[in-house]
């Protein structure tokens, strides 16, 4: 069964960055937009598996460093013409406090 896990203050990921989360399953990376809205994807790019985490946020948008694949935060798949998707994972703010659902 999911639960609900305080990972940090909202401060704590730095404004179009990120922040990564070790989690049995793999690393997550929880990014923040420019407007304060946060995501949180698979620390793992779908083309070559890249660090996510790594790479710069526009918009609501992330481009891997490796080789420049773009994939939208809200959803995790890749922007045409590539094709792929990285697992999304359910996150939400409260008072500041960011809570990821593993």
């Amino acid at each position: 069964m999911a639960e609900w896990k305080s990972i940090c203050t909202i401060d704590q990921i730095p404004r179009l960055g990120s922040r990564v989360v070790r989690a049995t399953s793999g690393d997550i990376a929880v990014f923040r937009t420019s407007t304060d809205e946060v995501f949180a994807l698979r620390d793992r790019c779908p083309h070559k598996g890249g660090p996510l985490s790594q790479g710069i946020v526009h918009g609501q948008q992330v481009t891997c460093p490796l080789h420049g694949w773009k994939l939208q935060l809200d959803s995790g798949e890749a922007v045409a013409p590539d094709q792929g998707c990285s697992r999304r994972y359910p996150i939400r703010v409260e008072s500041g406090t960011v809570f990821l659902e593993i």
